[in-house]
């Protein structure tokens, strides 16, 4: 946790909300309020929004400067800090400002994570002292994805994605292509010809090479541009979708393959070198400068 020393200067800080990639997605069944039930693993990668809280006396929750298309109030950022006062009675205000890196409607969990960031920081700048199992329940009401984040370091999912196992996962080098179209999860996760019913397995099964993923024909036959990104990435290493999409990656062993890989697919793509990281860079954040 922060310390009450160090609270002035967290404050100032840039705090990263990183993105995941989904190495694997099984769908094994659905509930009866329509949800689906998952299976996947999440792995985070060091590409990161930042997230900088400014406080303010008056009590209120703002957003320095909106997304393009998104209201204030809708925002997850905004929803999130607005959650953590509802839950604890805190009269304190804070003024959120978004560096924005990760691309939007991705499969990166860009707003997920900037969520989960607001949550686990204003949590230590206000002094709530809610645990991480609190937190990550406020955040199931905020998105499905946001638990993860919150949970801060590689996963096993199951459930809707919320019942988390920490795995560890080899952190590999990454490029992500963004195709120039934004899947809609809601359409994809309501297509009649999507597989419902994959059986599950194991986490022996996944570290064995089992990570497919049960959106990706009916991602790529429905976007072109995803099959596409995913045939040229292929030419370099095996290529995956995280996800429902519209982000394709491949790993590779070396930062030097991988660089190589990612400066060719730029002539064409929106393209992005990482690295696989299992623990939250968020939580390397807190752990490296808070904690004593």
């Amino acid at each position: 946790m922060i310390q009450k020393q160090d609270i002035k200067s967290a404050w100032a800080e840039k705090w990263p909300a990183p993105a995941k990639l989904n190495l694997m997605l099984r769908i094994t069944g659905q509930r009866s309020d329509g949800y689906h039930l998952l299976q996947t693993v999440f792995q985070f990668i060091d590409l990161c929004d930042w997230i900088t809280f400014h406080p303010v006396n008056d009590g209120r929750v703002s957003l320095q400067k909106t997304m393009p298309g998104v209201p204030e109030a809708d925002d997850l950022t905004v929803r999130a800090a607005k959650l953590l006062k509802a839950e604890t009675g805190c009269e304190q205000g804070v003024c959120i400002e978004v560096e924005k890196n990760l691309p939007m409607g991705g499969g990166l969990g860009g707003g997920s994570s900037d969520a989960a960031t607001v949550l686990v920081v204003l949590n230590q700048l206000w002094d709530l002292q809610l645990s991480t199992e609190k937190l990550m329940a406020l955040g199931l009401a905020l998105g499905a994805d946001v638990p993860a984040f919150v949970y801060g370091y590689s996963s096993w999912a199951e459930g809707v994605g919320e019942k988390l196992e920490r795995i560890d996962i080899p952190e590999q080098w990454v490029v992500v292509i963004k195709p120039d179209c934004h899947v809609d999860t809601k359409e994809i996760f309501s297509a009649k010809d999507l597989t419902r019913n994959s059986k599950s397995i194991r986490i022996a099964d996944f570290t064995a090479g089992q990570h497919q993923n049960d959106c990706l024909g009916v991602v790529s036959e429905r976007y072109q541009s995803v099959k596409d990104a995913l045939v040229d990435l292929s030419g370099f290493s095996e290529a995956r979708l995280t996800g429902t999409g519209a982000c394709v990656f491949a790993q590779f062993d070396s930062e030097n393959a991988a660089a190589n890989a990612c400066k060719s697919l730029q002539k064409k793509w929106q393209a992005y070198l990482a690295k696989g990281v299992n623990e939250s860079p968020l939580f390397s954040k807190l752990k490296k400068g808070y904690i004593s």
